[in-house]
C-alpha cells in the first residue's frame, strides 16, 4: 500500500518524573509502550525528543535563591551592579533577579526598549514614533519613561514588568534605579560593575562592556557554573535556561552528562527494538509568535544534547519549483515520476542551488526541537518526550 501521510509528531504520556528517577528506563519503556498501545512500529531514524525540564529534574539540577545571592556577593563583593538586557518573565528571569538583588545593596536595571531581546513588548515602535523617541541613541530614566509612555500591562500576562522587577529589588533590601537604553555602554554611567543578562548577544555585550572601562563584568551564564553551597550548577551555560520551580527555588538548564544520557536511550532503543533511533534533549523551539511578536527562545540554545545523526542541516529540493520550472510541462504520474528521479539524483550539498532556494536554512535540532515544543507545550499535557517519525522520509519514500 502506498503510504499517504508524511511527518508524524506524537506527544508520548509518562509518569511523573522526580529526582532521582531512572530517566533512561522511563523513556524507553514510556516510548515502547505507547507505540504497542497504539498498533504502531518503531522506524529506522524515528527520533526521540525529551524535554530538557524532565533532565534537570531527574538531574536534581536545583539552586536557591540565598545560593544564587551568595554567589552574586563572590563575584561582585558589596558593589553596585548594573543588571543589563534581562528578558521580562516571571518564570525565567523574576526569581533570578531576586537572587541577584539578595546579593547587592543597590541594582541599576537598564531594560531594553521597545521590547526585551525574545521579543517581550514594554511599547510599540508606533509609540515611540509619536514621542519622537529614537531607540538606538535616546537613554531614558524611569522618570521619564512614565512621563513619556505611562503605565504599561503585558498584552498576554496583565503584568508591568518595570514594576514588577522594580518592587522585587525593593523588597529584597536593595536600593534600585531603572534605565532605558539599548547599548551596553550606558550603564558604565552608572557602575562598572555589570551583569549581563542577555542570552544570544552575551558575548558581544561583555566584550562592548570591558573595551569600555568595565572593571567587573560577568555574565548569567557564568553564575553556578560550580556548586555553591551545595547547589546545582551548569557548568556551561550557568543560570541560562534556568526556569522558577518553587517561589524560592530554579531548576537549571540540564548539565553536560546529558550526552550520555542520549547516548544510552539510543543504545537501550537498538537492544530492545533492533532500531537505530536518534535521540535529543529539547528546550525552547526557535520561532516567533506573530500576535506578540515574541521570539520563543529563551534557552541558551534549542537542543543541550543529541546524537550525531542529528547533526546538520535538511539537504532538500524544493518540489514547488521543480514542478513550476524544470517539470513544468508535465502532470500526472508523468511528473511525480519525475520529481521523485530528481529527489534521487539530488547532490549531497545542495547549498546556494536554486533548487533548494525557500528550503529552510537550520540546524536539524532546531527545527525538530521547534516541533517538539509545539506538540508538547508548556502547560497540562503530560508529554515530555515526543516521537517522530518520517522526518528523514521525502517524496520518494512509500
Amino acid at each position: 500500500m502506498i503510504r499517504k501521510t508524511g511527518v508524524k509528531s506524537i506527544g508520548i504520556r509518562c509518569p511523573i518524573i522526580r529526582t532521582g528517577d531512572n530517566l533512561q528506563k522511563i523513556v524507553v519503556d514510556s516510548v515502547i509502550d505507547a507505540v504497542n498501545s497504539e498498533g504502531m512500529t518503531l522506524n529506522n531514524k524515528d527520533v526521540v525528543a525529551i524535554t530538557e525540564s524532565v533532565v534537570a529534574r531527574a538531574e536534581g539540577n536545583y539552586a536557591t535563591i540565598d545560593q544564587i545571592a551568595t554567589d552574586i556577593k563572590n563575584k561582585f563583593g558589596t558593589d553596585t551592579i548594573g543588571v543589563i538586557f534581562p528578558i521580562t518573565s516571571r518564570n525565567r528571569f523574576a526569581i533570578l533577579l531576586k537572587g541577584i538583588a539578595r546579593g547587592a545593596k543597590k541594582i541599576v536595571l537598564l531594560l531594553s526598549y521597545p521590547s526585551d531581546e525574545v521579543g517581550n513588548a514594554f511599547l510599540t515602535y508606533d509609540e515611540l514614533d509619536e514621542k519622537n523617541v529614537n531607540p538606538y541613541s535616546d537613554v531614558l530614566d524611569l522618570k521619564k519613561y512614565r512621563e513619556l509612555f505611562g503605565y504599561k500591562k503585558h498584552e498576554f500576562t496583565g503584568v508591568d514588568y518595570i514594576d514588577y522587577y522594580q518592587k522585587l529589588i525593593e523588597a529584597e533590601n536593595a536600593e534600585c534605579e531603572i534605565v532605558f537604553a539599548n547599548h551596553a555602554k550606558a550603564i558604565l554611567n552608572y557602575t562598572k560593575n555589570v551583569l549581563c543578562c542577555d542570552i544570544h548577544t552575551r558575548v558581544r555585550t561583555k566584550r562592548i562592556l570591558k573595551e569600555n572601562g568595565a572593571e567587573k563584568v560577568f555574565g548569567l551564564d557564568e553564575i553556578l557554573t560550580s556548586s555553591v553551597n551545595g547547589s546545582g550548577y551548569n557548568e556551561k551555560y550557568g543560570l541560562l535556561g534556568s526556569n522558577k520551580a518553587t517561589e524560592d527555588t530554579v531548576k537549571l538548564f540540564p548539565r553536560e552528562e546529558c550526552k550520555s544520557l542520549v547516548l544510552n536511550i539510543q543504545k537501550d532503543f537498538k537492544d530492545k527494538t533492533g532500531k537505530n533511533i536518534e535521540v535529543m534533549v529539547y528546550g525552547d523551539g526557535a520561532f516567533k509568535d506573530p500576535q506578540g511578536k515574541i521570539w520563543e527562545l529563551a534557552d541558551p540554545v534549542v537542543s543541550p544534547a543529541f546524537t550525531d545523526g542529528l547533526r546538520g542541516t535538511p539537504n532538500e529540493l524544493k518540489l514547488k519549483y521543480l514542478a513550476d520550472n524544470d517539470y513544468k510541462d508535465l502532470s500526472g504520474d508523468a511528473l511525480k515520476d519525475a520529481i521523485k528521479d530528481s529527489i534521487k539524483k539530488k547532490d549531497t550539498d545542495l547549498k546556494g542551488k536554486m533548487v533548494s532556494e525557500g528550503t529552510t536554512p537550520r540546524q536539524l535540532t532546531d527545527l525538530l526541537g521547534s516541533l517538539c515544543d509545539l506538540t508538547s507545550g508548556s502547560g497540562d499535557k503530560g508529554t515530555p518526550v515526543i516521537l517522530v517519525q518520517g522526518y528523514f522520509d521525502n517524496y520518494t519514500n512509500d
